[in-house]
């Protein structure tokens, strides 16, 4: 059993490393270092080799089977793959048009008001208090898009919610995996076609500079392929709560990096919507949790 610290740490380097997208994406995008379409292409190269890598230090390369992952009956991963492919696309053509803090809220947000429509499709009945949780976040949805100087395009709120649909199905389809970080490379490597095929747009029509491919590389290897990682060995040893808990920090963190690295500022706007979308979640959480022990 890992010390607590060790525990403490990876779960908070994991989480640092899912806020590091945003930063990371929004450093690449801002000045136009590289393009949304190369941006994508080399986070998903990237992220591919290094967790290939991970895989055969950690197990052996008979995990890695070429005739496996790309079997055109393994149509559940290929569908995986679609969606994970779909999230990291959208996610950054999103944040040509949002700021770092803004595009994390909606992301996050997103994600979690689909995931339980998709509890509720399955004949999950709400309670009066996790109806109360949706209807906090909802209000912030509404106080984050009304008319002001601040307000978030329209045209990047909607490819963020639609990444964060497919980032939902995503997850839903890796639920509860025997070897997640093997699941998660496989995944990867299907994407590398669709990659080198965004890469080749990218060349042909765009710019991309040394530094976005810094980031890209950095979003791709460090930041989802390690921090991938890094989190499924945190998960071992949090508690349903811990782990629930922890994920409402990354829009928190994700802020707190675009204020530093990026010179963005933190309007009273943000913080009143981010609080009651993040208060909103919480209570929901805390209460399928609550259910979960109960019974």
């Amino acid at each position: 059993m890992p010390s607590a610290r060790l525990i403490i740490f990876t779960t908070c380097l994991a989480l640092i490393a899912f806020a590091s997208n945003s930063v990371l994406c929004r450093l690449a995008l801002g000045d136009a270092r590289i393009d949304p379409a190369g941006f994508t292409a080399m986070r998903m190269l990237s992220g591919a080799i290094t967790l290939s890598v991970i895989v055969i230090l950690l197990t052996n390369t008979k995990k890695l089977s070429a005739r496996h992952i790309f079997s055109v009956a393994n149509t559940k991963g290929w569908f995986a793959s679609a969606m994970l492919f779909t999230y990291a696309a959208f996610f950054s053509f999103a944040y040509v048009q949002l700021h770092t803090a803004s595009g994390a809220l909606i992301l996050f947000a997103s994600v979690q008001f689909f995931m339980i429509g998709v509890s509720v499709f399955r004949g999950y009945r709400l309670y009066i208090i996790e109806w109360l949780g949706l209807f906090i976040s909802f209000v912030g949805f509404i106080l984050l898009m009304l008319p002001s100087a601040t307000q978030p395009a329209i045209s990047g709120f909607i490819l963020m919610v639609i990444a964060g649909m497919a980032w939902a199905f995503y997850t839903l389809v890796g639920r509860n995996a025997a070897e997640p970080i093997v699941l998660n490379a496989e995944n990867f490597i299907r994407c590398v076609p669709i990659a080198l095929v965004f890469l080749f747009i990218s060349l042909s029509l765009y710019s991309m500079s040394w530094q976005g491919v810094c980031y890209a590389v950095a979003s791709g290897s460090v930041a989802s392929a390690l921090g991938y990682s890094v989190w499924y060995f945190a998960l071992r040893h949090l508690s349903i709560t811990q782990a629930a808990i922890s994920q409402l920090a990354v829009p928190l963190i994700t802020a707190f990096g675009g204020v530093v690295f990026i010179n963005e500022t933190l309007t009273n706007d943000l913080l009143i919507s981010g609080g009651l979308i993040l208060t909103g979640m919480a209570i929901v959480s805390l209460q399928k949790i609550k259910l979960t022990h109960k019974y």
